[in-house]
C-alpha cells in the first residue's frame, strides 16, 4: 500500500468504535447524539479518528440545515483530516457560502480540483464555488468553471450556467441550460427554480411543443400526474390544430390517474373529429372512468364498443384485460374466461398474451375441465416459454400426470421446473412431490415440449474479484462507513469500480450497506446486480450474495418471538423481508410501520393482549417490540385459518374478510390450488414470494 492508503486504513481500524454513535446521530441528530459524538472526538484529538468524528458532526448540523454551527467542528477536522480533506474543504467552503461569508467561501472552493484531483466531489465543489462567484456578481467565471462540467448533465450545474448566462445577457445560452433542466430533468430539485428563471428571460419563446410533450412524458413516468396535466394545459395552448386532440386525451389520460375524473371525463366528452386511435383511447379512459366509480355496466359498454370500432388497437387489448380482471373479483368465471380468452387470440404477441392465456388455462382447470386444461398448460409453455407463467404451467400440469397415475410426465416435468427455474415457489413444490411418486422402473421419458424451454440467461457462475486494497477510494469508502457517511461511501466505491473493473464491486456495496444497518439498500443492490437470481443454484452465486440478498437482522430477539409463537423463523424473516427489507423506520403509503408493517391500531390491540405496558405507536419502530407484536399477530392469522400459513399469509396481505370470501368459493385440492387462485395478483405474488423465500432462507441457515 501506499502511505496515503496506508494512513486511511489505519484510519479506518482506529475509528471502529466510533460507527454505531455516528450512524446514530446521522439518523436523528439529538443533542444526546451531538454530545456523544463530540466526546469522542475530543478524545481523540490528536487522530484521524478524531478529524472523522468531528466531520460527522458537522455534516449532521448541515443537514440540520445549520450551517453556521457546521464551521467550527469541520474547521477542527481539517488538521488531521488526511485523505477526507476535500469532504472537510467542500462542505466549509458550502458552509460559508450559506452563511454570506462569500470571501471565505471563495478561498476554501477556489482550488479544490487542484488541491484534490481524484477527489469524487470535485464537479461538486465547482457548483459551489459557481454559485459564489454569481452572488459576488462574476457570471463570466462561473461560465468558466461549469462549461467543462456538462456532461454528465446534472440539474444544479445546469442552473448555475443558466443564471450566469443570463447575467452575461446571453439569453440564449441562458434559455438552452435552464430549458434542459425544466424539460428534461423535471423531477429534480432544481427544475422549479429553473422554471421562474427561464420565464424572466426577455424574447424568448417559453419551451418548444417538442420540450412541453417530453417534460410531461417524464413527470407521467415518474407518477406525478397533476405536474404533468399541467404541463399538458401548457402543451394546449402552443400545438397545432391537427395536434390538439392527442393532447387532450393525454391530459385526460393524466387527470384519471390523478384521481380528478370529472375534470377527465369533461376533457374527452367534448372531443370532436378523432381519428381511429384517438377515438379508441377517449373510449378507454372513459372506460377506466366509469371502473373507479364502480359504474360496470358503462365500463362493459365501452368494451363492447371498442370491439366493434377498433377490433385491433392495443386500447382494446387493455380494456379486455380490465374486464376479465372484473369479472375475475365478481367470481364471474365464465366471462373472466372468455376474456382473458379474447385477449390472448386477438393479441397473441402482445404484452399480456402470456398472462390472458395463463389465466384462461387456469380458469379452465378451476371448472374441472382437466383434458382442456391439460393441452392449455402445455400450450402455454409451447406459446410462451419465457413467459412468467411458464413454471406453474409445468406444475400443474404435472399435478394431472400425477392424477392420470403417469409418474414418468410428472417426474420429466418436476425435474425440469426444478432445474431451470432453481429457487421459483413451484420449483420447490416441485421437489416435494417427486419423492412422492412411485418409483421409476421405466426408462425416463422424452418430451420435447420441454426443449421449449430457454436457458438461463446469465447463468454462469459468478466469482467475487479481490478488492483492489491499495485503491484510495476503497479505503475511504470503508472510513467514511465508520462514519455513518453511506451515501458518500457508495460514491467511492462507484468511482473505484468504474477505475478498477471487476466482480467485487457488488459485493462490497452491499456489505457496507449491511455493515451500516441499511440491509433493504444491501437487498437492493443484489437484486439489480442478479436480477434473475431466483432462478440460478446456490453454487453458482457467492455465498456473499445470498447473505446479503436474504440477511438475517435482529436474529436473536426475531427467532426468540417466532418460536414463542410456533412459527418458523425463517418464514418470518421471509414475510420480513417481504414487507419492509428489514428496514425497521418502514412506513407504508397506509402507514404500516416497522419490520413487520403493523398498523398502529393493531399494534395497539395487539400490544393489549400481550400486556405491554406503557405502549405508544412509536415503539412500532423499535425492532424488538415490532417483532414481539407482529409475531403474535401473524401467529392469531394462522390460528384463524386453522394453521394454514397460505391462507394466514393472503390475509395478512389483503385481509381475513377477503381470504373468508375466496375460500368460499369453491372447493381447492390444496393451499397451492388456493393461492394460484386468489384474484389479487399483489397478494398471489406476495404468498408466493414469502413461501418462496423461506425456503431460500432454510436451505442457507438451516445447517448452522
Amino acid at each position: 500500500m501506499s502511505p496515503r492508503v496506508r494512513r486511511i486504513r489505519q484510519a479506518f481500524v482506529a475509528s471502529a468504535n466510533l460507527r454505531p454513535m455516528a450512524q446514530q446521530l446521522i439518523f436523528d441528530r439529538t443533542p444526546a447524539g451531538y454530545a456523544g459524538v463530540e466526546t469522542y472526538a475530543r478524545r481523540h484529538s490528536g487522530e484521524d479518528a478524531g478529524a472523522l468524528a468531528w466531520l460527522v458532526v458537522g455534516y449532521a448540523h448541515i443537514l440540520d440545515h445549520d450551517y453556521a454551527k457546521a464551521v467550527d467542528p469541520l474547521n477542527r477536522a481539517k488538521p488531521l483530516a488526511g485523505d477526507l480533506r476535500d469532504y472537510v474543504d467542500y462542505y466549509l467552503g458550502t458552509c460559508y457560502l450559506q452563511t454570506g461569508r462569500q470571501a471565505e467561501a471563495l478561498a476554501t472552493l477556489a482550488n479544490f480540483a487542484a488541491a484534490h484531483p481524484d477527489s469524487i466531489l470535485v464537479r461538486d465543489a465547482d457548483v459551489s464555488y459557481a454559485n459564489t462567484l454569481l452572488s459576488e456578481g462574476r457570471p463570466a467565471e462561473v461560465v468558466a468553471v461549469l462549461e467543462k462540467d456538462r456532461l454528465p448533465a446534472r440539474s444544479d450545474i445546469e442552473l448555475a450556467l443558466g443564471r450566469a448566462y443570463a447575467a452575461l445577457h446571453e439569453d440564449a445560452k441562458a434559455a438552452e441550460a435552464l430549458a434542459n433542466v425544466y424539460f428534461n430533468m423535471p423531477t429534480s430539485a432544481d427544475a422549479e427554480t429553473a422554471n421562474a428563471e427561464l420565464r424572466k428571460l426577455p424574447l424568448i419563446p417559453f419551451g418548444t411543443p417538442a420540450e412541453l410533450k417530453t417534460r410531461a412524458e417524464l413527470l407521467i413516468k415518474a407518477h406525478r400526474y397533476n405536474d404533468a396535466a399541467d404541463t399538458y394545459r401548457e402543451l394546449l395552448s402552443q400545438v397545432s390544430p391537427e395536434g390538439r386532440n392527442a393532447v387532450q386525451l393525454d391530459l385526460a389520460d393524466a387527470l384519471h390517474h390523478a384521481g380528478s375524473d370529472h375534470e377527465a371525463k369533461n376533457e374527452v366528452t367534448r372531443l370532436s373529429g378523432l381519428n381511429g386511435d384517438e377515438a379508441a383511447q377517449r373510449l378507454y379512459i372513459l372506460g377506466e372512468i366509469a371502473w373507479d366509480s364502480g359504474d360496470n355496466d358503462t365500463f362493459y359498454r365501452s368494451v363492447d364498443e371498442l370491439r366493434q370500432t377498433a377490433p385491433t388497437s392495443t386500447w382494446l387489448e387493455s380494456a379486455l384485460l380490465s374486464a376479465a380482471n372484473l369479472h375475475l373479483v365478481h367470481h364471474e368465471y365464465d366471462q373472466a374466461l372468455d376474456a382473458y380468452r379474447e385477449v390472448q387470440l386477438r393479441f397473441p404477441t402482445g404484452a399480456r398474451a402470456s398472462y390472458a392465456h395463463w389465466k384462461a388455462a387456469w380458469l379452465t382447470f378451476r371448472q374441472g375441465r382437466n383434458e382442456e386444461a391439460k393441452k392449455l398448460f402445455e400450450e402455454q409453455v409451447a406459446l410462451y416459454p419465457s413467459g412468467n407463467e411458464t413454471s406453474a404451467a409445468l406444475y400443474w400440469r404435472a399435478r394431472l400426470a400425477e392424477e392420470d397415475n403417469d409418474p414418468t410426465m410428472a417426474r420429466a416435468f418436476y425435474n425440469a421446473l426444478s432445474e431451470r427455474y432453481r429457487n421459483y415457489y413451484y420449483a420447490e413444490l416441485a421437489r416435494e412431490r417427486l419423492p412422492k411418486l412411485p418409483a421409476a422402473n421405466d426408462p425416463p421419458g422424452t418430451f420435447p415440449l420441454l426443449d421449449r424451454i430457454p436457458p438461463l440467461e446469465h447463468g454462469d457462475k459468478i466469482e467475487i474479484s479481490e478488492v483492489p486494497a491499495d485503491d484510495l477510494h476503497v479505503q475511504k469508502a470503508k472510513l467514511l462507513g465508520n462514519g455513518g457517511l453511506v451515501d458518500f461511501a457508495v460514491r467511492e466505491l462507484q468511482a473505484a469500480a468504474s477505475v478498477e473493473g471487476g466482480s467485487w464491486a457488488p459485493a462490497e456495496t452491499a456489505q457496507l450497506y449491511i455493515d451500516t444497518g441499511h440491509y433493504d439498500r444491501a437487498i437492493e443492490v443484489m437484486k439489480h446486480s442478479v436480477p434473475s437470481y431466483f432462478a440460478v443454484d446456490f453454487p453458482n452465486l457467492p455465498r456473499e450474495y445470498w447473505e446479503a440478498l436474504f440477511p438475517r437482522p435482529y436474529w436473536s430477539d426475531l427467532k426468540k418471538f417466532s418460536v414463542a409463537n410456533g412459527l418458523d423463523p425463517y418464514l418470518v424473516a421471509s414475510l420480513i423481508r417481504q414487507e419492509s427489507e428489514f428496514n425497521p423506520l418502514a412506513v407504508s403509503r397506509a402507514n404500516a410501520v416497522g419490520l413487520m408493517q403493523l398498523l398502529p391500531r393493531t399494534g395497539k390491540l395487539v400490544a393489549h393482549q400481550e400486556k405491554l405496558r406503557h405502549y405508544n405507536s412509536t415503539l412500532l419502530f423499535s425492532p424488538s417490540i415490532n417483532l414481539e407484536l407482529g409475531t403474535h399477530y401473524f401467529r392469531g392469522m394462522v390460528d384463524q385459518f386453522g394453521g394454514s400459513f397460505e391462507y394466514a399469509l393472503a390475509a395478512y396481505n389483503a385481509g381475513t374478510d377477503r381470504v373468508q370470501e375466496w375460500l368460499s368459493d369453491g372447493k381447492y385440492r390444496d393451499a397451492q390450488e388456493f393461492v394460484e387462485s386468489i384474484p389479487f395478483t399483489e397478494t398471489r405474488e406476495y404468498v408466493q414470494a414469502i413461501l418462496r423465500n423461506a425456503s431460500v432462507y432454510r436451505q442457507l441457515y438451516a445447517a448452522q
